[in-house]
């Protein structure tokens, strides 16, 4: 497998693995609430904080869609529409890591990522990239049939991710 250095921190010149002793967690996010619930349980029940040590390396990874599957259409002006697309696909990966990065400020062992492609494949291959134990995802609380067409990224982490995965739900809102 061809190696990533352009994503690997400084320190880590060449490997992507952790330093010994130190496991490493991948936490996926989106734009949603419900990832960043998850990242923020994960920080609360994984991440002491200083001067205690921290088990865990953290990788927070964000997928960006292709702007041509985003916009799902071809033909006559589909071309016109992509750059934009492109653009504002970018600003939401940025946007989204800007956020994780502000949450992780007392990690003191992180690394942040946005990565093009689909979310299911994207947090699968970051796991087997960075070796980790553990992979962290929010669940939306889809019903069976929103999930069905959707097709949840908790469940085929669930399933294909060669480590734990960890699916935090955050609770719900009860209504009186």
């Amino acid at each position: 497998m061809a190696e990533e250095a352009a994503s690997a921190p400084a320190a880590d010149a060449g490997t992507e693995a952790p330093p010994p002793g130190k496991m490493t967690m991948v936490a996926g996010v989106d734009d949603s609430d419900h990832s960043f619930y998850a990242l923020q349980w994960a920080l609360q029940h994984f991440f002491p904080p200083a001067p205690q040590p921290q088990q865990y390396r953290l990788v927070v990874v964000t997928a960006k869609p292709s702007a041509a599957s985003a916009v799902g259409l071809a033909g006559p002006g589909a071309a016109d529409v992509l750059p934009y697309v492109e653009a504002d696909l970018k600003k939401t990966a940025l946007r989204v890591i800007d956020k994780a990065k502000s949450l992780c400020a007392l990690v003191s062992d992180a690394v942040f990522e946005a990565v093009e492609g689909d979310a299911r494949n994207v947090l699968c291959e970051a796991v087997e990239r960075h070796h980790a134990e553990m992979l962290v995802v929010g669940s939306h609380g889809y019903g069976a049939i929103k999930r069905a067409v959707l097709g949840s990224v908790s469940d085929y982490c669930a399933h294909h991710a060669h480590c734990t995965v960890m699916i935090v739900k955050k609770p719900k809102q009860h209504q009186h």
